[in-house]
C-alpha cells in the first residue's frame, strides 16, 4: 500500500501552523511550546504542572484536510523523552470528542505505528460509548501529555504518514 506524507518538518511545515492549548484554560498552570528546531523538526516542549487541578498539555494542527482512502496505519517518526503521550484525530473540526491512541517514547529516535482502526474516541478524559476511529477524513492532529505527574517534557517529531 501506498504511504501518504502528512507532514514532514524537513520540508514544509510550520510553527505558526500549530495550536498550543494547555491547562490554563480552565485554571490550570502547565505551559508548552511549538517550535521548529534548526535540524528541522517539529519540538513541543514545556513543564505540566499539577498546581490549580492543572495536568495537561497539547498542540494541535488543522491547517489541511487528509483524506485516507484506504490507508490503515499512522506512521509517526519521532524521538521523544521517555514518557507516554496521546496522539489525537478528529475526522471533522466541529466534533467535540477525539480519538487517541496512548504511546510510550523511548528516548531514541523511533517510528510509531497507530492502527486507525485503535483510535478510541474520548471527550474530556472519559471513553465515549461509540465505535473506534472509521472516518474518511481527518481534520486535526495533535499530542497531548498529562500523565497525572509534574514534568518537564520534550518531543521532537519529524515526520507524519498514512500508510
Amino acid at each position: 500500500m501506498n504511504t501518504k506524507l502528512i507532514l514532514d518538518f524537513k520540508q514544509s511545515a510550520k510553527s505558526s501552523e500549530w495550536t498550543i492549548t494547555d491547562d490554563i484554560v480552565m485554571g490550570g498552570k502547565s505551559n508548552s511550546q511549538f517550535y521548529i528546531s534548526p535540524a528541522k523538526h517539529g519540538v513541543f516542549q514545556g513543564k505540566v504542572s499539577l498546581e490549580n487541578n492543572g495536568g495537561f498539555s497539547s498542540v494541535r494542527y488543522r491547517e489541511q484536510k487528509f483524506i485516507i482512502k484506504k490507508h490503515k496505519n499512522i506512521i509517526i517518526h519521532l524521538c521523544g523523552d521517555g514518557k507516554k503521550y496521546q496522539f489525537r484525530v478528529k475526522s471533522k473540526i466541529e466534533d467535540q470528542h477525539s480519538y487517541i491512541f496512548y504511546f510510550e517514547t523511548s528516548g531514541e529516535w523511533e517510528e510509531i505505528i497507530i492502527p486507525l482502526k485503535e483510535l478510541v474516541p474520548r471527550f474530556r478524559g472519559k471513553t465515549l460509548d461509540m465505535p473506534n476511529f472509521s472516518g474518511n477524513a481527518i481534520e486535526e492532529i495533535g499530542f497531548i501529555i498529562g500523565n497525572e505527574r509534574e514534568e518537564d517534557f520534550k518531543l521532537y517529531i519529524d515526520s507524519i504518514e498514512l500508510k
